[in-house]
């Protein structure tokens, strides 16, 4: 049964920095490209970046560029996103996912999730 659990979430001040697990079981990280998404509240959920389980190429958001990071440990069963310089604007549920098709057109990333989800963890980030 595959399953995905976010932890890492938390209130942080604004140009903080936190770091999400997804940890995976049921499955390796490289069985399948892994993203991460977040949701407002009344929002349509976004992507925010993925790692491609063939060659762990990297995609990321254009408002994350450059900030957040996203990694794999295969003997840990994780997957990370490692979020600097925090805004209050990043607040959200954020979510990893499995089966992710990541693409670049131009510098626009595209993330379709087709797999399982994790149950979110709520990062705040608020003076």
């Amino acid at each position: 049964q595959v399953q995905l659990v976010e932890s890492g979430g938390g209130l942080v001040q604004p140009g903080g920095s936190l770091r999400l697990s997804c940890t995976l079981a049921g499955f390796m990280p490289n069985d399948y490209a892994i993203g991460w998404f977040r949701q407002v509240p009344g929002t349509e959920r976004e992507g925010i970046s993925c790692i491609a389980n063939y060659d762990s190429s990297t995609y990321y958001a254009e408002f994350v560029k450059g900030r957040f990071t996203i990694s794999r440990d295969n003997a840990k069963n994780t997957v990370y996103l490692q979020m600097n310089s925090l805004k209050p604007e990043d607040t959200a549920v954020y979510y990893c996912a499995t089966k992710v098709v990541c693409s670049y057109r131009g510098n626009h990333a595209y993330f379709r999730p087709y797999g399982s989800w994790g149950q979110g963890t709520q990062v705040t980030v608020s003076s």
